[in-house]
């Protein structure tokens, strides 16, 4: 397959043409079908068992059986249920998925994108077969005027279907290192953007939409690796217009190939920069590039290919030109980079290090950074060059999330706080310093054994966001303290016979057996269905051990159709089921109030009529600590609690209900500690930074 390479509506994609295959036999699972109806997992299953005329599995296994598309468009057509179904697109999805593995798939897709540029399907190697046919369909869902829609659907449910296997920049983030490279330039508006690891296009677009106006606007340069991406980044810049139809700008030519060791423009310089290279790559070509005139600042050595990536962005740079490249936090601390660092500052090569709140792109548990690079020109002095740019947005003070978990990006604030310390560090805001949470370090200073760029070692707290944080953190703290002396009297009060004869109980298999209630484990979900990062409104959580371990909220999450699969999806939680961790290092049960949450393995959701079994009883019993002893499997290291060997007392549904009140209380009382543990901690923490930097006054 050849390079994808595209100059606006006249993208040219050419590859081998592939030979002629079967029709191919296009299935979807219960989950894709409860999607393309448009319907919850109730309603589908619903079908299934109420009408002996659904159609038969074709495939899968008892537990994730496929049906055929055709007869279950047929079967919803016969029964007028086709008016419920969703977008006309969600039927175009599994025709494309069926026709081969992800190459092919991405191909296909591209192909249509050209073909709703105009072309016909056959001057993009679709000339007959099934390929063809899925193509011309497509064109006719879309209708005349929604191929881009088309396309960009279909491009993220493909990027979608490979996340693992493909990174992409998140458009708030590509929005967000547009605005600053915007602001290290103010006023003007690039010839030419480069992006050497293009990907999918997102940070090119991002600069087309930032940048671009009808007929005008920056010419788009652009190189990946992969051939695929490059051509689906390619029709992707060809198809994105302005609102009154027009191209916007010049147009973009994206060639594929390995940049670093082949560069498709080695002749080429741009007014800017935007790039997200991969990271982590110990085989980029490290010995065979020894000799190469990029490293300007130094050779490169094998453990730090992130810096290779940074000269080779330089060389690309027109003199007072800038770039934003997305970097690990490694990349400004490691010990091998040190002397290239020290370089990039000696030389104004480096203006600003900015640190990213956690989530913010994969590796969505890393704080990823943002370089801002400058191309001196010619005799040109260091200038602002002379002082580098911290902003530190990693830790924002006061926000968490709730439960302890990671804090949620709040885009449209960084879209405001990056731009302005950027602005006023370059000195685009006369008069201004650097905003809250940055700070202007001079170079000299930085020049020491490490030169470590890390913004949390150099932006200090606010210290009036500081102090105002202490205040408030006291005053939970002590309303914290208030909430446990009253509960600890009510519990220190209770009467509790300690002598008396043991309540007979019964296990958790036996009131299964009876009806009283019912389970559901938790399972891993299907490849492919599980994300990361910040979780649209909607998306329901998925809830592991490894969180439950960590005191933290879930850090991955399933789209709704994703968490309603049945029978192969998870267990997902409805408000007032008891969930029970089944692994001794995590053992607990508690009635979830937060519902829907999808649960992965070793976790349990009991259902229960409440009339019947109280929750709060219930919950109360199982998660008691010689419960889950005597029903744990010792046999190994990793423990694991056996959920149907839980005993729970024989009391009737008043006396549960009493008993479950107290537990309530108890529940209460654990989750006060947790909290004032929690507060008390950041209190020592705050007030120890308080102390050192000398702010106890003489009062």
């Amino acid at each position: 397959m050849s390079a994808a390479r595209g100059r606006g509506s006249d993208c040219r994609l050419e590859y081998r043409e592939m030979p002629a295959a079967p029709e191919p036999s296009v299935s979807v699972t219960l989950a894709e079908i409860a999607r393309l109806a448009g319907v919850g997992r109730a309603a589908v299953s619903n079908w299934r068992r109420r009408h002996a005329s659904f159609p038969e599995p074709v495939g899968g296994t008892d537990t994730s059986p496929q049906f055929a598309l055709t007869d279950v468009q047929q079967w919803l057509s016969a029964r007028g249920k086709l008016k419920e179904a969703g977008s006309r697109l969600e039927w175009l999805w599994p025709q494309f998925e069926a026709l081969g593995d992800r190459d092919t798939t991405g191909n296909l897709i591209a192909s249509f994108g050209t073909a709703a540029l105009g072309r016909d399907p056959a001057d993009t190697g679709e000339r007959s077969g099934p390929r063809r046919r899925v193509v011309e369909e497509a064109l006719r869902a879309a209708g005349p005027d929604g191929g881009r829609e088309a396309f960009a659907f279909l491009l993220d449910r493909w990027l979608t279907a490979h996340v693992r296997q493909i990174s992409v920049t998140p458009a708030p983030l590509a929005r967000l290192m547009v605005a600053a490279l915007a602001a290290s330039r103010p006023g003007t508006t690039p010839r030419t953007v480069l992006d050497p690891a293009c990907g999918a296009g997102g940070l090119l677009l991002a600069a087309a939409r930032h940048w671009g106006t009808p007929g005008d606007g920056p010419r788009l340069l652009g190189q990946e690796r992969d051939p695929v991406l490059a051509r689906l980044a390619a029709v992707r810049l060809a198809l994105t217009t302005a609102d009154v139809g027009q191209p916007v700008g010049p147009g973009a030519d994206i060639r594929a190939g390995d940049t670093l060791r082949a560069d498709a423009w080695p002749d080429e310089t741009a007014d800017a920069v935007l790039s997200n290279p991969p990271f982590n790559e110990r085989s980029w070509g490290q010995e065979e590039l020894t000799t190469d005139p990029r490293w300007v600042y130094g050779h490169p050595p094998r453990t730090e290919p992130e810096l290779a990536w940074v000269q080779h962005v330089l060389a690309h740079l027109a003199p007072g030109g800038t770039a934003v490249v997305v970097l690990p936090p490694a990349a400004a601390a490691r010990r091998a980079g040190r002397r290239i660092r020290a370089a990039l500052l000696r030389g104004g090569a480096l203006r600003a290090v900015i640190a990213l709140p956690p989530g913010a792109a994969p590796p969505h548990a890393v704080a990823l950074q943002l370089w801002l690079l400058y191309k001196p020109r010619p005799g040109e002095t260091a200038g602002a060059g002379s002082s580098l740019l911290f902003v530190d947005t990693a830790r924002p003070a006061g926000e968490e999330a709730p439960g302890g978990g990671k804090p949620v990006i709040d885009w449209e604030s960084l879209g405001v706080a990056v731009p302005a310390a950027v602005g006023a560090h370059l000195g685009a805001t006369d008069g201004a310093g650097p905003p809250a949470g940055s700070t202007a370090v001079p170079v000299i200073d930085l020049l020491d054994d490490q030169v470590d760029l890390t913004p949390a070692r150099h932006v200090p707290a606010a210290a009036v966001a500081a102090g105002r944080q202490l205040r408030d953190s006291w005053r939970e703290f002590g309303a914290r303290l208030r909430e446990l002396r009253e509960t600890a009297e009510v519990l220190a009060g209770l009467p509790l016979d300690h002598d008396g004869p043991d309540t007979r109980s019964i296990t958790v298999e036996e009131l299964e057996r009876a009806g009283a209630l019912t389970l559901h484990s938790g399972r891993t979900p299907r490849a492919g269905t599980v994300q990361g990062g910040q979780a649209p409104d909607g998306a329901v959580p998925l809830l592991t051990v490894a969180d439950l371990m960590a005191s933290r909220s879930p850090a991955a999450w399933l789209t709704t159709a994703d968490a309603a699969a049945e029978p192969d999806g998870p267990a997902v939680t409805a408000d007032g089921d008891v969930v029970v961790a089944g692994t001794a290092r995590a053992f607990d049960a508690w009635v979830e109030r937060t519902a829907p949450v999808a649960l992965g393995p070793q976790l349990h959701l009991l259902r229960t009529d409440p009339a019947v079994l109280d929750p709060w009883f219930l919950a109360g019993c199982l998660r008691a600590p010689a419960n889950g002893r005597q029903a744990g499997s010792h046999a190994s290291t990793a423990s694991r609690v056996n959920v149907r060997r839980l005993r729970v007392l024989r009391l009737p549904p008043a006396e549960q209900r009493r008993y479950g009140e107290v537990f309530r209380q108890l529940h209460l009382f654990e989750r006060s500690l947790r909290e004032a543990g929690r507060l008390g901690g950041g209190l020592v923490a705050g007030m120890s930074d308080s102390l050192a930097a000398g702010r106890l006054t003489a009062d």
